[in-house]
């Protein structure tokens, strides 16, 4: 794993946030070896580039993972906070999620528990659900 951002960042509470973002998905394999750019680091360019001008771009890191285990799911993102619910989406479009994402990472910040309803999601994010985790110690 690579960090693309300083994760040691506190909100006014003190909880660290950070979002996850899968650099493997929607590879092209060929002979064993990945080929040109894949769609996860083409969703983690485009969250890079949006996040600059994030009010929470200091607050909510984006740190790009080697893999996260969703490959029949690509593209796949997580939010994770100490104390709070973690989320696992999937199936996000290598074009077109980057804003949707940093949305609901702004939703899911706001959140002290980081529930995140169904109804108040971005659209992308509302059927691409594949896990909600109990925050540690619950």
């Amino acid at each position: 794993m690579t960090a693309t951002a300083n994760i040691s960042t506190n909100n006014s509470s003190g909880i660290a946030h950070i979002l996850f973002v899968c650099k493997t998905c929607a590879s092209v394999w060929q002979d064993g070896k990945r080929q040109g750019e894949s769609g996860g680091e083409k969703l983690l360019r485009q969250l890079q580039h949006l996040a600059q001008n994030w009010d929470l771009r200091d607050d909510f890191p984006i740190q790009e993972v080697e893999c996260m285990s969703a490959c029949n799911r690509s593209c796949v993102v997580a939010f994770a906070a100490g104390g709070k619910l973690t989320y696992l989406f999937g199936d996000l479009t290598a074009d077109g999620s980057a804003s949707a994402v940093l949305e609901c990472a702004s939703q899911y910040y706001a959140k002290p528990d980081g529930l995140l309803p169904w109804s108040e999601r971005p659209e992308a994010l509302k059927k691409g659900i594949l896990a909600r985790i109990p925050p540690l110690g619950s």
